[in-house]
């Protein structure tokens, strides 16, 4: 799955360079295939126990000419080279841009013992997905304050992250098919993708 995420930013060619966080385990001894496609373009780096800070391990190890940062999961292996094109393209403007796609579903808000308290109004939510792209400054500001002593909670994704620092963050459109794979369910799902 991980080399199915790394694929489309290896093959993409504004892509200078990637850095993979893994727990500090795998960093210290990477199974085969992937040792041996480190070095040069392909950086790997011990992440830490949250997301935020797997995060900024690999942001203190990019090339300190880099700009434009893109931040995805591995659990997402079917990101398009048009969604990373969206999203360079918004980061370059100076904002943070999640890929996303919009909320089909009915929403339901419940109480603790799961009664129906309200039908969420769906035309303005949208499902973040990754990847999210940030001017280097920005990220970087973001993940400074949440280190500082009243700092937010560790956010659930960059963007939140980098909301909570008071910086703007636009939504970029992204395709369905761009699945996060979480359950076995959506192993089958990533399956099928796949053969296609």
């Amino acid at each position: 799955m991980l080399l199915r995420a790394l694929r489309p930013f290896a093959q993409h060619p504004r892509v200078a360079q990637i850095v993979v966080a893994l727990p500090p385990a795998v960093a210290g001894s990477p199974p085969e295939w992937l040792a041996s496609l480190a070095g040069g373009r392909l950086h790997l780096v011990a992440g830490g126990a949250t997301r935020s800070r797997s995060v900024a391990a690999a942001l203190s190890a990019l090339d300190g000419s880099c700009r434009i940062v893109l931040v995805h999961d591995a659990a997402r292996p079917f990101v398009s080279a048009e969604t990373i094109d969206r999203v360079i393209a918004a980061a370059e403007k100076g904002v943070g841009a999640v890929a996303a796609v919009p909320v089909y579903d009915t929403i339901k808000r419940s109480s603790e013992n799961g009664r129906i308290v309200e039908t969420v109004d769906r035309r303005s939510l949208w499902r973040a997905q990754t990847p999210q792209g940030f001017p280097r400054e920005m990220l970087e500001a973001a993940y400074r304050k949440l280190k500082a002593p009243n700092g937010e909670s560790d956010p659930s994704d960059d963007a939140q992250a980098v909301e909570q620092a008071g910086f703007e963050v636009v939504l970029v459109p992204d395709l369905t098919t761009n699945i996060k794979i979480t359950t076995p369910e959506d192993f089958s799902l990533a399956e099928a993708l796949a053969r296609r």
